[in-house]
């Protein structure tokens, strides 16, 4: 199964573009890594600072670099950590789907001279299955699983209802959402985890935006 920032990276994507159409992207990705690394019980997300409680890989590489930093450097808060990972999120995320032969990485101009990469579908059934798992969710109002529901809360934080879903109501699939983020079964231990990685996404995404006057995309 893909990782939770993939599966957030491929729900970004435009499928004939091949390009990001969502806004502040990368922090969402930096916040969906720590989630990964919560639902590997690699690390803990539930105190005031992150904590490493088994340095082992998990075998997927953004994920598996984004924990050696944690394990080799002082304690941080969660909303510390989003603000030092984000930058190139997006490329390295899309990259590790170029490796897994998900998506193509196909090198472009525009107007001839300033270089554009793209990623475009190799594989859709990938990004099918991780809309699916969502809709149904929204639909029932629970998730079936803890990544779903973890996946719900980062598509919240970076207010991506309009782009992943947009034959639907936005109020009511953001209602909708954060019932799949808080209601779902996930253990207490993993609800706090979605919490505080949503909670130091949101943080980061609105600082930036009042540092640059109301800007802050990626």
């Amino acid at each position: 199964m893909a990782t939770l920032a993939q599966q957030l990276l491929l729900l970004a994507f435009h499928n004939e573009t091949g390009r990001n159409k969502v806004s502040n992207l990368e922090y969402g990705l930096a916040g969906a890594t720590l989630l990964d690394l919560t639902l590997a019980k690699r690390i803990d997300l539930s105190g005031r600072n992150i904590e490493v409680i088994d340095s082992r890989p998990t075998g997927e590489s953004v994920p598996d670099e984004v924990l050696q930093r944690i394990d080799q450097s002082r304690p941080r808060r969660p909303k510390s950590w989003v603000t030092k990972l984000y930058s190139g999120m997006r490329t390295k995320v899309a990259q590790s789907l170029t490796e897994q032969h998900v998506l193509y990485h196909r090198k472009d101009t525009v107007l001839g001279l300033f270089p554009l990469n793209r990623y475009l579908p190799h594989d859709p059934s990938v990004e099918a299955d991780t809309r699916d798992r969502l809709t149904c969710a929204i639909d029932t109002g629970t998730a079936p699983d803890e990544y779903v529901a973890s996946l719900a809360a980062m598509v919240r934080a970076l207010k991506m209802e309009r782009h992943v879903f947009p034959q639907r109501k936005a109020r009511a699939t953001r209602k909708a959402l954060d019932e799949v983020a808080q209601k779902s079964w996930a253990s207490e231990a993993t609800k706090k985890a979605i919490e505080a990685a949503q909670a130091a996404t949101t943080a980061v995404i609105a600082a930036t935006a009042s540092s640059n006057g109301g800007g802050g995309g990626s």
